[in-house]
């Protein structure tokens, strides 16, 4: 049976290696399309560059920028408005273009609070693919668009409590908040071990993130045998566009 093609979209370069890296290198590599839309950040600056890098590692297609500025870094696209400002209307119907242009069966983004950091271009960009995905298949929604298409299944990457508590001492000492959820709430626990180094890999090639100490380079601080333990593995939300039993569309497939 075919491996499901998956699109990820998610706020900013190097989300998508952190997040999803080992899912988006495991579909590639058994021969399955894969792709990111990134939200913000401009295509001509350095971190656009570095995510064209760790695309290419994880064997994902060119990047796809909607080139909103980022909510804490006007410089990351300058002249062009925040993303959590840009029109509610506009952002929607830019992810359901890309959505109708890959038609993915599956679809990843953030989780509700935006992840541990809850950083609120991971919140908006939650908020926007969820409309995304909903509008994606009605055709009367974004005309313009492109034809109707509706994903199989939206998953939202995450962490449950139980992760969080044990690796506490650590991101708790990085001064990070840790929003999680309840374990009974994860539906996809997808072990990734046999792509780490290739996600590892990609998400070293956001060097400017590791050089200022964000995510990527609090995990190069890590031992190495804790941060196999936080990138090993990747837990999972599903949300059904579709209640049917014929869409069940399984990401770990």
């Amino acid at each position: 049976m075919p491996v499901p093609s998956l699109l990820a979209v998610y706020a900013h370069p190097d989300d998508e290696s952190l997040w999803s890296g080992g899912v988006l290198a495991r579909h590639a590599a058994a021969g399955a399309r894969t792709a990111v839309v990134t939200a913000t950040w401009a295509a001509d600056t350095q971190r656009a560059a570095e995510l064209v890098e760790a695309l290419q590692i994880l064997g994902a297609d060119e990047p796809r920028m909607l080139g909103y500025a980022d909510a804490r870094a006007p410089q990351s696209a300058p002249g062009s408005v925040r993303f959590c400002d840009a029109p509610l209307d506009e952002t929607v119907g830019r992810v359901v273009a890309h959505l109708r242009e890959f038609r993915p069966k599956i679809v990843v983004t953030h989780d509700a609070y935006g992840g541990l950091t809850g950083h609120p271009d991971h919140v908006h960009t939650h908020r926007v693919t969820m409309l995304a995905v909903q509008a994606a298949g009605l055709d009367r929604l974004y005309p313009d668009a492109g034809d109707p298409w509706q994903p199989s299944a939206l998953y939202l990457a995450t962490h449950p409590h139980s992760a969080v508590r044990a690796l506490g001492g650590y991101l708790a000492g990085a001064g990070k908040a840790m929003n999680s959820f309840p374990d009974e709430r994860i539906t996809a626990t997808v072990d990734v071990s046999p792509w780490l180094e290739q996600k590892w890999a990609a998400v070293l090639a956001h060097r400017t993130e590791v050089e200022r100490g964000a995510a990527p380079g609090l995990l190069a601080g890590f031992p190495a045998a804790v941060r196999e333990r936080v990138l090993s593995t990747e837990w999972y939300i599903r949300d059904d566009p579709r209640s049917t039993a014929a869409a069940q569309t399984e990401l770990t497939a």
